[in-house]
């Protein structure tokens, strides 16, 4: 019998933003996706969400992911090829996500840093402790023709005692990339609070998935279709650089 009082299935609203700067597809390099095939079922997904730009940036970690131009050229081009065998209309491009440790020091002497287009560069904190140099090493970067985006400040749990840090490193010329799955509460409430707060005083200004694996694609579709992510859209279209900067 049919059901006349099933609820419609909620629609998906349009993408504030159509350029996902930072999610780790490229396979068997990080702790992203294994394989080649894996990264393609999440390409697809974020083609389906309406993105038309992914930048990959994998994990560049010394003594747990010591990549170079090399090994992430040569994994990028096989998950390349499984998209372009689907026939899934996107655009691909690779940098990475730079934890500021002795390994990025290293590389960036030698100048084997990747930075995405216009010399933007994605790097992390550890998530025990801020770099003990980081405002050196910042300054140093922007130097040497760099553009920092901090990845995902909001999961620096150091820093949510003293908010103030965050005005210090934005104000200084770093520039802060939001995850959705921040948003979504996938982290807990604390890192969702954290993330408004920088919403708030508009301290985001780049979103990224920040998607490893087929659990967080799910739950950041699951956020698409409620109220919080419409909010959070209001409040952030025309505010970030995602499709602008590159």
């Amino acid at each position: 019998m049919f059901n006349f009082f099933r609820k419609k299935p909620a629609e998906r609203p349009e993408l504030f933003f159509h350029t996902d700067i930072h999610c780790h597809l490229v396979p068997g390099i990080d702790d992203g996706q294994r394989d080649a095939e894996g990264g393609a079922d999440l390409v697809s997904h974020e083609k389906d969400w309406g993105i038309r730009r992914i930048i990959t940036t994998p994990h560049v970690t010394q003594d747990t992911f010591e990549n170079t131009p090399e090994t992430i050229s040569a994994a990028f081009a096989r998950l390349k090829e499984a998209v372009e065998k689907r026939g899934v209309d996107i655009e691909l491009q690779h940098s990475a996500e730079y934890r500021m440790d002795g390994f990025f020091n290293t590389q960036l002497e030698k100048n084997l840093v990747n930075p995405m287009p216009n010399n933007y560069l994605l790097v992390e904190n550890s998530f025990i402790q801020e770099a003990w140099n980081l405002d050196k090493m910042l300054f140093e970067l922007k130097m040497r023709g760099y553009k920092p985006i901090l990845a995902h400040p909001e999961r620096y749990s150091y820093y949510f005692s003293r908010k103030e840090r965050y005005r210090q490193l934005h104000e200084a010329g770093t520039l802060f990339q939001v995850n959705l799955l921040s948003l979504a509460g996938y982290y807990g409430k604390d890192v969702r609070q954290v993330a408004d707060y920088l919403i708030d005083n508009d301290m985001v200004d780049f979103i990224g998935s920040d998607m490893h694996h087929l659990k967080h694609c799910k739950a950041i579709e699951d956020y698409f279709l409620t109220k919080d992510y419409r909010h959070h859209a209001s409040r952030l279209e025309g505010r970030v650089f995602n499709d602008s900067a590159f």
